[in-house]
């Protein structure tokens, strides 16, 4: 938090809705006051700008289309420190929300609410405000895009980011699952502790305990000092566990034993260690699978999705398609000392239309492809590495022998992909090329 006082503003004509949150609120701020009238908002203000305010939709007798309070809304966000703003409704009116969330609020609640949900959703709030320019808001702002499912994924981080619960984060190859691992941790009351994070897939099972839990001098042939492991050395902080699908279940057994204990056991050592970690896990494994008794174990998975954060592809937020080109045309024209260049229109569209099958990632190495092999001035379709329209001739023979190359390079891909169950290390590793090529070789096919 920071050094000032939290402050607290309840606006709602009901005095026993305002009466009720203000005794739920006072649990995380020092101050919290109530309005009934919208009217008195702008001599409130006078005496200094709230950090958190929770606004109704509806003021007037028998009002129900919400806005009265969009226009507070509107209010509010105008101010030079605008405050954090989550509206509340007793109409649980999703095309009303959708429309806050785009006027700048940071949530919503329908009530009656959840008091749990109030405090973490408050909490949440605050925790952001407290540091606006602090490393957790840079994370947020790592999340780039200003679509609704965007809006709600950063909203979801701030507030569960605050509170001690293990999070699994699911999302395809590409969306930004350790991005959204680092604004967790750092939106948290552990921020200032190490944030590990532990590619699970690339660990091989016979030292796994000695990576995860550590070990003591002698314990084994090449243990030729004490080490600490990766539980021990993340202390206070929070422990990423990435491609956690991927965990064989003898080894999910043991990282179960742990989870359950709260306590690990150094290779050697006589004696268990307590363990303070806050674990947050990622997985691309579709959920199906995850909850396959066979791929997954229930009673880890228990341990591990206490709550669930699912980041959206690409291909379901195209509206952030626009902005993310620019993004990253600029930053990598800058990282390469290249002049600004546009794109051309047609290009334009066709970028906004491609499903981007690697997502962000993906997106991001077309953008820097662009920046270093384009021409000055305006960028083509072809300097993304993506083509549209007719193909250009080729001879027949040689454009047969190309058809045969890709069907038989993603074949490989594929089959690499199933033999190690979309372990993307592993995967590389059997085809001898780098995790980076199997990654464009995946969205070159659609894999």
């Amino acid at each position: 938090m920071a050094d000032t006082p939290a402050r607290i503003l309840i606006l709602d004509d009901d005095a026993d809705v305002a009466y009720a949150a203000q005794l739920v609120l006072r649990r995380c701020a020092a101050k919290v006051t109530t309005l009934a009238d919208p009217r008195q908002l702008a001599r409130h203000l006078q005496g200094g700008v709230p950090d958190v305010v929770l606004l109704d939709f509806n003021f007037a007798p028998g009002r129900t289309d919400g806005a009265e309070g969009l226009a507070v809304l509107d209010q509010l966000r105008a101010l030079p420190d605008a405050p954090a703003v989550i509206v509340m409704t007793a109409y649980a009116d999703v095309a009303l929300a959708v429309e806050a969330m785009k006027r700048g609020a940071s949530d919503f609640l329908t009530k009656p609410w959840d008091n749990a949900r109030l405090l973490a959703i408050v909490e949440g709030a605050l925790a952001r405000r407290a540091a606006p320019a602090s490393p957790a808001s840079g994370a947020l702002d790592a999340l780039m895009g200003e679509s609704l499912p965007m809006r709600q994924l950063r909203a979801l981080i701030a507030s569960v980011g605050p509170t001690q619960a293990n999070v699994m984060v699911l999302g395809e190859n590409g969306v930004g699952k350790e991005l959204v691992a680092r604004a967790l941790h750092l939106a948290s009351r552990r921020a200032a502790g190490q944030f590990l994070a532990v590619d699970m897939g690339s660990l091989p099972e016979t030292t796994l305990e000695s990576e995860l839990f550590g070990h003591r001098k002698g314990s084994f042939t090449d243990a030729r000092s004490d080490r600490a492991g990766r539980f021990q050395a993340a202390s206070g902080g929070t422990l990423f566990l990435d491609e956690i699908g991927n965990l064989p279940l003898a080894a999910q057994s043991k990282l179960l034993t742990a989870l359950e204990r709260r306590e690990v056991t150094p290779l050697g050592a006589d004696r268990p260690q307590a363990i303070d970690v806050r674990i947050v896990s990622a997985t691309n494994l579709d959920e199906a699978r995850l909850y396959d008794a066979q791929v997954f174990r229930p009673d880890l998975l228990f341990r591990l999705n206490t709550i669930v954060i699912r980041v959206p592809p690409l291909r379901e937020r195209r509206d952030d398609i626009p902005a993310l080109l620019r993004h990253y045309l600029a930053h990598y024209a800058q990282l390469y000392g290249k002049p600004p260049a546009a794109i051309a229109p047609d290009a334009f569209d066709a970028l906004c239309a491609h499903p981007w099958p690697g997502n962000v990632r993906a997106l991001r190495h077309a953008c820097e492809r662009a920046v270093i092999l384009g021409q000055p001035g305006i960028h083509g379709l072809a300097d993304f590495g993506l083509h549209g329209g007719e193909p250009a001739a080729v001879p027949r023979a040689a454009s047969t022998d190309m058809l045969v190359l890709d069907a038989i390079e993603r074949d490989a891909v594929a089959a690499a992909m199933a033999q190690v169950r979309g372990n993307i290390t592993h995967a590389a590793g059997l085809l001898g090329i780098s995790r980076a090529a199997l990654y464009r070789k995946r969205a070159k096919h659609g894999l």
